[in-house]
């Protein structure tokens, strides 16, 4: 009975977290205590290991570099000391587990990034060669008119 009331209870304490997966680039805001004062860090690094415990035990392992020493972090994602979670680009894996990247740097260290349809990227490439054409169009109406008047 009371292991069911402790669930219960974990369950109430969850956080609305993003869905994060290997592969994909985060930003971890991160509550720091120092003395009397409290701040927020952001560490961010890409993915490595999500491991799938239930509520509030679930946890990532995200990886980066700092001066070329390969620094690994494992956070609970539902913990209160965590600020917020964003995800910066999503990269295309095949693994769950990616500690092969413990092993390689360099151009071997990068993976293929998946476009998303709200990447601003994407949105932004059809608008902007709109606005060419809307700039070129009274260019050349303007063009076409003086052209007659001069014929004229």
């Amino acid at each position: 009975m009371s292991h069911l009331l402790v669930q219960k209870v974990a369950r109430q304490n969850l956080k609305e977290v993003p869905k994060v997966r290997p592969g994909y680039t985060v930003r971890v805001h991160q509550k720091i205590k120092e003395g009397d004062k409290e701040r927020i860090q952001i560490y961010e690094g890409l993915v490595i290991a999500v491991n799938h415990g239930l509520g509030h035990n679930h946890t990532m392992m995200v990886r980066k570099i700092v001066e070329g020493i390969g620094v690994e972090k494992i956070f609970p994602l539902h913990s209160a000391n965590i600020e917020k979670i964003e995800v910066v680009k999503i990269g295309k894996v095949r693994r769950s587990k990616l500690f092969y990247m413990r092993n390689v740097s360099g151009k071997a260290a990068r993976l293929k990034e998946v476009l998303v349809g709200g990447n601003k990227k994407v949105k932004a490439a059809p608008a902007a060669k709109a606005e060419v054409k809307e700039a070129t169009a009274p260019a050349v109406e303007e063009a076409a008119t003086t052209s007659e008047n001069t014929e004229a």
